[in-house]
């Protein structure tokens, strides 16, 4: 799916990751937000300075990609199946009366509503050898736009600086056959540290009627860009590489329904696994971060497509 998926952070000992995702980017922070994460870097900080450098180069063993990819299957497959028989097309659906109707309704008022995937939580995403895998789902609703207008909007790539800046610094169309897209994203996110990543993906979009389309983002390459935008700038290695990012799949389904378009996106991302000693600090905050992504990328993604086309109603 669209990568714009996403820029996940993730603080990895005083590090922040870069999580691109389903359209890479990152939420501002409100004040509150902004002074919990300065204590959690502050708090890191001083852990590290009575520890050993931790944060060395690591790329993901076998047997890290082998639980990510058992992961990524089974949850295709699911997700196959929904949109063959569009049962339970939105992930609301599936909640109960009373708390699907509060959800919809949030929707209507230009929130965003998300959730931790439930495989996910059960089968503990961290406990996979060497890794971590991320797993979140948002759905945000567009007034006044068709489903044509929607993948329009989200298919023209190059576009992605415009609606994703400061996150994405570049982004260009690769190539494109069809309903197959070749796309290139430079990911740039800065928190105690910068982290820049060049980023590809091959994406696929399904029409499955004049109502329902769904996508799927595979990433196919993840570089860390070192010295970025200076003479001195070069990718690393796959030796040195600090596993900020593996892998980041982004699976995207797009409802036209109540007089606009429902846009749901679930990102799920491999990285390396945190130490012991600092998952008592970092973990909370790990889980946290993805989520505030998701958002600002839903967010961001509905602001852009009202600004591209305004609803004549509210005129």
């Amino acid at each position: 799916m669209r990568l714009r998926n996403e820029l996940w952070l993730i603080t990895i000992y005083p590090q922040t990751i870069a999580y691109p995702p389903t359209f890479l980017h990152i939420a501002r922070m409100h004040s509150p937000a902004i002074q919990e994460r300065t204590s959690i870097a502050l708090i890191l900080l001083a852990g590290l300075s009575l520890a050993p450098p931790l944060l060395s180069a690591e790329t993901p063993t076998p047997e890290t990609l082998k639980a990510f990819d058992s992961y990524v299957n089974a949850a295709e497959a699911r997700s196959n199946e929904e949109l063959a028989t569009r049962k339970n097309f939105l992930w609301l659906d599936v909640l109960p009366e009373p708390e699907r109707e509060r959800s919809y309704r949030r929707l209507k008022h230009q929130q965003t509503v998300i959730r931790h995937s439930s495989s996910c939580a059960s089968r503990d995403c961290s406990n996979i050898p060497g890794g971590i895998i991320h797993d979140w789902t948002g759905i945000t609703f567009v007034p006044g736009v068709t489903l044509q207008q929607t993948l329009t909007a989200i298919q023209d790539y190059d576009r992605d600086v415009d609606y994703y800046r400061p996150t994405v610094l570049r982004a260009k169309l690769l190539s494109r056959e069809g309903n197959a897209f070749r796309v290139f994203l430079r990911l740039k996110e800065t928190h105690v540290v910068t982290v820049v990543l060049d980023t590809e993906y091959e994406i696929q979009y399904l029409v499955i009627d004049n109502a329902h389309a769904a996508s799927v983002s595979h990433s196919t390459r993840i570089t860390e860009i070192e010295s970025a935008g200076s003479p001195q700038e070069h990718a690393t290695s796959p030796t040195d590489n600090h596993g900020f990012l593996w892998r980041l799949n982004s699976y995207w389904r797009f409802y036209q329904a109540d007089g606009g378009v429902y846009i749901q996106c679930n990102a799920i991302s491999l990285t390396r696994d945190v130490p012991v000693a600092l998952g008592w600090l970092i973990g909370p905050f790990i889980e946290k971060v993805p989520r505030e992504s998701l958002d600002f990328t839903l967010t961001a993604t509905r602001k852009a497509l009202l600004k591209k086309f305004p609803n004549k109603t509210d005129k």
